[in-house]
């Protein structure tokens, strides 16, 4: 078993970073949620964020998600468990018992099926659409106009069973600074203008920034940074991948 002892140190360094970056943009630290990314990591890594006082897990695969979550959220009342990677169609009814926010929502297809899928199961979810913003490789609406004629697909929402809370994206794995925050202020901007534009409530969390450039997603107005390696180090080095 992986020793990880070593989190509650890295939690208390994160969210002193995390606050120095936030009095930089001249907002309160208590706005920015940190969510533990475990991926590829076993449960233990989980229980000593939770420890540490974390709240908010991630995880990428629906498979490696009900073999490590379920027995925990039962036994951790106030724990919440995200997905955070892309999520197929055909994975959708699985994916909805077991989590409570939806972040990769990133095409009119998935979120079309998710809100049948809950609507048959009676359970209400909230979502985040993902916006591609500069990561090539990664999945997200191609624009602000596609993310906006997704949203107009939703029934009203006295009627619907998905509650869009926000938007996330991941910024291009590159040096320059410059870009990196353009992909954030980016999201921030689609965001303001989804709320301009359909008038949501509670339209208000912009999940980005990562273990490499958290501190420039606070700067730029993220409400939710996704910690992985920067709080468990990297899976695959110690034996979990």
């Amino acid at each position: 078993m992986v020793d990880y002892s070593f989190v509650e140190t890295r939690v208390e360094d994160l969210r002193s970073r995390i606050r120095r970056a936030a009095e930089r943009s001249g907002r309160p630290a208590e706005e920015i949620e940190l969510l533990a990314v475990t991926k590829l990591h076993p449960v233990e890594a989980a229980l000593a964020a939770w420890e540490a006082g974390v709240r908010s897990f991630g995880e990428s695969r629906v498979q490696e998600a009900e073999a490590k979550y379920p027995a925990f959220l039962a036994a951790h009342p106030g724990a919440r468990l995200d997905m955070i990677g892309h999520l197929q169609s055909n994975k959708t009814r699985k994916a909805l018992p077991l989590f409570s926010r939806l972040q990769s929502v990133d095409s009119a297809e998935l979120l079309l099926e998710l809100e049948k899928r809950a609507r048959a199961a009676g359970l209400r979810r909230e979502i985040l659409l993902e916006l591609h913003t500069g990561e090539e490789s990664k999945e997200g609406f191609r624009g602000q106009d596609e993310l906006y004629r997704a949203l107009e697909l939703l029934p009203p929402a006295p009627d619907r069973a998905l509650r869009p809370r926000g938007l996330m994206t991941m910024a291009p794995n590159i040096d320059d600074e410059s870009r990196v925050r353009a992909s954030f202020r980016g999201l921030r901007e689609a965001a303001d203008g989804a709320r301009a534009r359909f008038g949501l409530e509670g339209f208000d969390v912009l999940s980005m920034g990562m273990s490499g450039d958290f501190e420039l997603a606070v700067e730029e107005g993220s409400t939710l940074v996704r910690i992985g390696t920067g709080l468990f180090g990297a899976a695959a080095a110690r034996g979990t991948a």
